[in-house]
């Protein structure tokens, strides 16, 4: 048996190739299989309830510092 990938002959690297093929169809066909279409928690609604601006505030600071 042969450890190495470089010194590998022809047939073990169709056979790493093939593995790897199938774990792939494997892994999207579980993925395909667990996406579901149905939108029922991706739906928004409308709210009756509605915010509205206030009056504006005005912030200001005069730059000096309080020493107590």
């Amino acid at each position: 048996m042969n450890h190495s990938i470089y010194s590998a002959d022809r047939t073990t690297h169709l056979k790493i190739v093939v593995v790897a093929l199938v774990a792939g169809i494997l892994v999207a066909g579980f993925g395909i299989s667990a996406h579901t279409n149905s939108d029922e928690g991706l739906t928004q609604t409308a709210s009756n309830r509605v915010m509205k601006a206030g009056k504006p505030v005005v912030v200001t600071s005069s730059g000096n510092s309080v020493v107590r």
